[in-house]
């Protein structure tokens, strides 16, 4: 994607989010330029700074824990047919069930702390890297495994040199479409009995404050984090698997 177009969407969304207060003209819907001032002087102040670098902490070490224990699980169970048939029927039941509703449970089981967070982060990553991987590895052609072993390569030949390559677009795939739920779950997760995080800073200054500014402040925030993360996921995309778009 052209950065001309993604600076003309940005566009468009603020003029239409403008339009829109100038409409409404209410104190719950400041103007971007409002909104583009508080951000500023709170990040000058370091306020906003300290409450995203809390978050993106948390992101970064749920999403690392994820891909570092998934990724291996998938790329063993696409391997083994008979794995596959021992683990796919817990696979089966576990993974469509709506990790949001489990905020509670770990946070009883492991506090209010940052390792909950990480925790929620890395059970709504884990499953979705888990399956696609698996699926990716246990589509590779036959006659594809079958040429590379008969050069002489054992199975962790295969497993760094077939099976990790040819996985890497479904873990990074896997990353992309979970970016935006891990975001929303850490913003819950840090509504409880924290005093560091985005989703704090928002509720906070929102519900507390009544500074609806501010909260949009922290609202962009948020939003700058996860699309961090999406283009960060893009940019590994494009230099890892470069064959993809050759052409």
């Amino acid at each position: 994607m052209k950065q001309r177009h993604l600076l003309l969407a940005v566009f468009v969304l603020f003029a239409l989010w403008q339009a829109l207060a100038m409409l409404v003209r209410r104190p719950i819907l400041p103007t971007p330029l409002t909104v583009a001032a508080v951000f500023v002087r709170e990040v000058r102040n370091g306020n906003l700074t300290q409450h995203f670098l809390a978050s993106l902490w948390r992101v970064v070490a749920g999403v690392g824990l994820a891909v570092g224990t998934a990724a291996p699980a998938g790329l063993i169970l696409g391997q083994s047919e008979r794995l596959r048939r021992v683990f796919s029927p817990f696979i089966y039941l576990l993974y469509p069930i709506p990790k949001v509703v489990l905020v509670p449970i770990v946070l009883l089981f492991f506090g209010v702390g940052d390792l909950a967070k990480i925790v929620l982060i890395f059970l709504i990553l884990f499953f979705q890297i888990l399956v696609l991987v698996r699926d990716q590895a246990a589509a590779l052609r036959p006659e594809l495994i079958l040429s590379v072993r008969s050069l002489g390569a054992g199975r962790r030949a295969l497993f760094w040199f077939v099976y990790l390559p040819a996985s890497l677009p479904a873990i990074l795939t896997a990353l992309r479409q979970s970016v935006g739920t891990a975001v929303a779950v850490l913003y819950i997760a840090e509504l409880f009995a924290t005093q560091r995080g985005l989703g704090y800073y928002i509720y906070f200054t929102g519900s507390t404050l009544l500074d609806y500014p501010a909260m949009y402040a922290g609202v962009l925030a948020m939003s700058l984090l996860g699309l961090g993360m999406y283009f960060g996921v893009d940019y590994l995309e494009r230099r890892l698997c470069r064959w993809q778009f050759v052409g």
